[in-house]
């Protein structure tokens, strides 16, 4: 499953760009704590903390607890925005959640094994590089392994075919296609150039039919 990680946020009480700017510049991110039964909370992390844990995380469904002055609190990095010309992080959102509370995710496909297919010449393609899954905090996994051991050109991967750990279930129905093992394409041969007339000596000209013969005079 998909660890906790801890994070202390501070209440944040300034707006606007001015008070964010200098925010930024004094080594924190502006952030918001929302939820389905928790009201919007404007508060600040550690930069260097949660740069930190973002690299460290194998998986984008990052799971964190938030040190907050009215307790902890289970939450989703919902959204990271990056500033990408100058670099470093804008904003985060953390989405409340509770530890009974399903939570609906998009989990990466992890593929393992040599495909027969494949070697005899298919093309593994996958159709979805993520499943959309719903389970309980304590079940988020940070991948789901897909064996390809036994597929067959031609042959496909469905969601139904997948072993998904304990406590998770799939959003997409059981007969969608993950992964596919496309048939070898076989270019087609051009065709072969018209051969070029062979040389040869021009016909020769008809001969002219022979005049008719004058006709007999009568006597």
């Amino acid at each position: 499953m998909a660890k906790i990680l801890d994070i202390i946020a501070q209440p944040r009480t300034s707006e606007g760009t001015g008070a964010v700017n200098r925010l930024r510049k004094a080594g924190s991110i502006p952030a918001v704590v929302y939820g389905r039964k928790t009201p919007p909370a404007n508060v600040q992390v550690d930069t260097k903390t949660f740069t930190k844990l973002l690299e460290s995380s194998a998986s984008d469904n990052i799971l964190v607890s938030l040190k907050l002055s009215t307790g902890d609190q289970l939450a989703l990095v919902q959204e990271v925005q990056h500033d990408h010309l100058r670099g470093g992080i804008l904003h985060v959102d953390f989405h409340a959640i509770a530890m009974d509370e399903e939570i609906h995710a998009e989990v990466p496909l992890n593929l393992t094994g040599e495909a027969p297919g494949a070697k005899a010449g298919g093309l593994i393609e996958a159709i979805h590089h993520t499943l959309e899954v719903r389970c309980l905090p304590k079940d988020l996994p940070e991948s789901i392994t897909v064996d390809i051991s036994d597929l067959q050109v031609g042959k496909g991967i469905h969601v139904g075919d997948v072993v998904l750990p304990e406590g998770v279930r799939a959003k997409l129905a059981s007969e969608v296609i993950l992964i596919m093992c496309e048939e070898p394409k076989v270019e087609a041969e051009a065709p072969a150039a018209a051969a070029p007339a062979a040389k040869g000596k021009a016909a020769p000209a008809a001969k002219a039919a022979p005049a008719a013969a004058p006709a007999a005079k009568k006597k």
